[in-house]
């Protein structure tokens, strides 16, 4: 095989199959630390071997049990084979995918509901479940959580020294035990797809990776619970998968709602995630998760900006507001009411919710005032306030995006 073939072949693989193959090892090796060490090796070998022997059928399956048996090698040597002996004999087992619902099966699944244990903190949770599943670095989990990565770090260390510690099991738990780690295990999945749909950092505004990695495990999580607010947060997902083609232009620029070309949606996302809506309100389950998806599909669904139901819209943020009264969704009715009721009424909104608390480090605060001040004509405050964003904002497209605005009001 050539090396360029087997090349591209392993990168596809680190990219498709990395966050499983890790998922998978923490299983089979009984910890974060072995199977990391391990995931690194079995790329390696894969560099190494791939080129002379060519691509395995089961990437995901060969990398497994490469760095499972590279594993085993390196604990002989350490010396450690009579304290591991019955490790040792369930490691040296074939490796095969578990024949069981998919639901339960997939690790990733497990490993998510470990992360989400009550034993850890909520901080804890979040960052491990972002870092270990997710795949995020802790630069980009202490941007998204306006923290400074030795903070992260810590987080991440002392969560895994504590299922270390208390044995806590790598496992999807029983009934019984599922609804208090049901928040958690869903805002994690979100919180990957929002990483995936707006990146915190890097060059480009969106990754389609995370994007699909959180749908899926949305998927999962709905089948293995048949919860209403699972069902919401998937369609949530959904419906701004379906716009992320728009998006952006040929240059990675972003494009704001109000110009994206419609046809570029894929409606069969969106009438699945109207469906999956339709039922958990029919289930009366509804929650923050599921009004979102409400509001996102009045946007995905008026034929046009100006179509757009904005009463509908700011009507659904009020019970939203009551349902989880956070600054961002505090934020987010203060732009709808803009577009209802005109930038007076918006900016006195954002102003409120930006005194309330909770936004003065959030870049998209200042925009949204940015705006409202410019859609008045205030130029010299607008500035202001776009320039505050810009000294916040971490993402590139993001800030190609609000200096074209505030060279714009310089220009007149």
């Amino acid at each position: 095989m050539a090396a360029s073939e087997a090349e591209a072949a392993l990168e596809a693989a680190y990219r498709k199959e990395k966050r499983r193959v890790l998922a998978t090892l923490i299983r089979l090796l009984g910890g974060f630390d072995a199977a990391e060490e391990a995931l690194h090796e079995a790329f390696a070998a894969a560099a190494q071997r791939w080129p002379r022997e060519g691509v395995p059928k089961n990437p995901y399956a060969w990398l497994v049990s490469a760095g499972r048996f590279k594993t085993i090698d390196r604990w002989r040597r350490e010396g450690r084979q009579a304290a591991l002996l019955p490790e040792l004999a369930v490691l040296m087992e074939p490796f095969e995918e578990p024949e069981m619902p998919k639901a339960v099966a997939d690790d990733e699944l497990r490993l998510i509901f470990t992360c989400c244990h009550p034993a850890l903190a909520p901080d804890q949770r979040v960052a491990l479940t972002l870092r270990e599943v997710g795949g995020l670095t802790t630069e980009e989990i202490a941007r998204a959580y306006l923290a400074t990565p030795p903070t992260i770090a810590q987080r991440i260390v002392r969560a895994k020294a504590k299922i270390r510690d208390e044995a806590i099991p790598y496992a999807v738990p029983g009934r019984a035990e599922l609804a208090e780690r049901f928040e958690s295990v869903l805002r994690v999945v979100y919180l990957v797809f929002s990483e995936g749909y707006a990146a915190t950092g890097g060059p480009v505004l969106t990754r389609a990776d995370l994007c699909a990695e959180a749908i899926r495990l949305g998927r999962l999580v709905v089948g293995l619970t048949g919860e209403a607010e699972a069902s919401g947060l998937l369609a949530l997902m959904l419906i701004n998968e379906a716009r992320r083609a728009s998006r952006t232009d040929a240059a990675g620029d972003i494009v704001l709602l109000e110009a994206q070309d419609r046809v570029l949606w894929d409606r069969a996302m969106i009438a699945e995630a109207g469906e999956l809506i339709a039922a958990a309100f029919a289930s009366h389950g509804v929650g923050p998760y599921t009004l979102q998806a409400a509001i996102a599909a009045l946007h995905a669904e008026a034929a046009s900006f100006a179509a757009t139901d904005w009463q509908a819209i700011v009507s659904l943020y009020d019970v939203l507001l009551r349902v989880d009264p956070s600054p961002v969704v505090r934020l987010n009715r203060a732009a709808a009411l803009g577009m209802r009721d005109g930038p007076d009424a918006g900016l006195a909104a954002v102003d409120v919710a930006m005194a309330a608390g909770g936004l003065d480090a959030y870049h998209l605060a200042h925009a949204a005032r940015a705006d409202m001040l410019r859609r008045l004509g205030r130029t010299a405050d607008a500035r202001a306030a776009y320039g505050k964003a810009l000294e916040l904002v971490h993402q590139e497209a993001e800030r190609r995006f609000l200096e074209r605005r505030l060279a714009a009001l310089e220009n007149g």
